[in-house]
């Protein structure tokens, strides 16, 4: 297995098809639909990797992304940013906050998996695990 996901996605076929590529390429997926719940994932389970939605019901995947950086024990954690938005400002503030990349929707599978690979990859090489 290539590590764990959560994915962090209200819109049900987004979170279903990237249920299914992530499964296929050996990831461990969990998803919830909104930022609470992400960060009730969070205090219970460690993800190698989140794929974050920017526009969640409740709070926004840029206020989640804003407590995730400002809490030590997970202000590490690999995140993907998603978004229907393509406007520069969006990327602008995903990546000032800490996204470690960021990804418009529609995407292409293949970058997704990619992206979530080399994400996952840089957190083992930081614990000093093999690749």
């Amino acid at each position: 297995m290539d590590g764990k996901v959560l994915i962090v996605e209200d819109e049900p076929h987004i979170v279903e098809s990237l249920r299914f590529i992530l499964s296929r390429a050996g990831f461990d997926v969990t998803a919830v639909e909104d930022a609470e719940s992400g960060m009730a994932s969070l205090a219970s389970e460690r993800p190698d990797v989140m794929v974050l939605d920017a526009m969640l019901p409740g709070a926004s995947g840029f206020e989640m992304l804003r407590a995730i950086r400002s809490t030590p024990a997970i202000s590490h954690l690999p995140v993907l940013m998603l978004t229907a938005k393509g406007q520069r400002r969006d990327r602008e503030v995903a990546e000032d906050i800490g996204a470690d990349m960021f990804m418009t929707k529609p995407f292409a599978n293949a970058e997704v998996v990619d992206a979530v690979r080399e994400l996952a990859s840089r957190k083992r090489a930081e614990r000093g695990a093999p690749s």
